[in-house]
């Protein structure tokens, strides 16, 4: 379900690094090719130098290289960045049956007849998409050219991909591909609950600094993709001003104590909980399905008091996932007790790594 749109078109590759921009934290794992399987050699968790606004070239190529060391890399090797909803976009569109290319040239010269915006120096890749609903000709139409075929659309503006390539390059390392951080989660749990992925109905949440998503699957297509406009730093702020305390105090008690804060946080996850049960509505009533199960990822996802909430919220089971799960461990002796803990932050560094291999 890889989805780059920059890539290097090349083989697939036995080794790559995988580093998530995160809104406030970066996230990176080095990943290695073993026989028909993968291992997890190495991973890192760190700040963003400054979080507020975009990072200008020369910081964002000096924090790649420090995260790089921090992962043991001495050398160049090639490296897939995702990058968030703020840098990029995200769609799904029924279109008819054509090459990628002409689709790729059609999107950059009449955005907005296909994506309702005007998205002027923008690039775009395409990934068709195989559907049990579409590639079928019309009642009544059965020429090959009223075939429709479903189809995931990425884009970002050409600046913002030069300038990631610039950072890049300046860091030692060599740029593989660009993708949308949305389709993390989904790549990583295909390769970490199979079962579920191509024979159930789920909804997977993944809890950002400044924006959450949903992606709804049914049957490993994905039906429904959201952006919603609340994150861990909404809960971490909320609870400084309530309790009169830090932020950094209010994000220790967030994570290390919730039952002492459990009627602050409820408050301030309903409006989060809401959002993401429209969302589910929304889709149910659509699709005439019923969503079993939510998987909730990111740093929010250790905390089982935020789960509890949202499962009486949605009024459906959420559960954290180890989207590390299908992967070797071959980490250095210190991080292989923290693996477990640090896992539901890497579900999107680590689907951006399946689309590269």
């Amino acid at each position: 379900m890889g989805l780059p749109f920059l890539g290097r078109k090349t083989k697939r590759r036995d080794q790559i690094i995988a580093i998530d921009l995160g809104g406030r934290t970066t996230k990176a794992i080095q990943l290695q090719r073993r026989g028909e399987r993968f291992s997890l050699e190495n991973y890192a968790v760190m700040d963003a130098p400054i979080f507020e606004k975009t990072m200008p070239t020369e910081l964002l190529a000096e924090h790649l290289r420090v995260i790089t060391r921090a992962l043991g890399n001495g050398r160049a090797k090639p490296v897939t960045l995702a990058i968030g909803v703020s840098d990029c976009l995200f769609r799904q569109l029924e279109v008819p049956l054509m090459p990628l290319e002409d689709m790729r040239t059609m999107l950059k010269f009449n955005s907005k007849n296909y994506l309702q915006q005007d998205l002027p120096d923008h690039v775009f890749d395409c990934h068709f998409v195989l559907s049990k609903s579409i590639g079928k000709p019309s009642e009544g139409k059965a020429s090959a050219g009223q075939l429709k075929q479903k189809i995931m659309i990425g884009g970002a503006r050409k600046q913002t991909i030069d300038e990631l390539q610039v950072a890049i390059k300046a860091a030692g390392l060599i740029s593989d591909q660009v993708v949308p951080g949305v389709v993390g989660p989904a790549n990583a749990f295909e390769m970490a609950e199979p079962e579920i992925f191509t024979k159930e109905v789920v909804a997977l949440v993944d809890i950002g600094f400044k924006n959450s998503t949903i992606t709804i699957l049914d049957c490993g297509e994905i039906k429904l993709n959201r952006v919603v406009g609340i994150g861990g730093d909404r809960l971490t702020a909320g609870l400084a001003e309530t309790l009169n305390i830090t932020y950094v105090e209010a994000e220790n008690i967030k994570m290390g104590m919730p039952t002492e804060v459990q009627p602050n946080l409820e408050m301030l996850l309903n409006p989060l909980g809401r959002e993401l049960r429209a969302s589910i509505d929304f889709f149910e009533n659509q699709q005439d399905k019923t969503v079993t199960q939510v998987f909730v990822s990111g740093g929010s996802a250790r905390n089982d008091i935020i789960l509890q909430i949202l499962q009486a919220e949605l009024m459906a089971t959420c559960k954290g996932w180890n989207p590390t799960s299908f992967l070797q461990l071959a980490l250095p002796p210190e991080k292989m007790g923290e693996i477990e803990q640090v896992a539901p932050q890497l579900s999107v560094a680590v689907g951006a790594a399946a689309s590269g291999f």
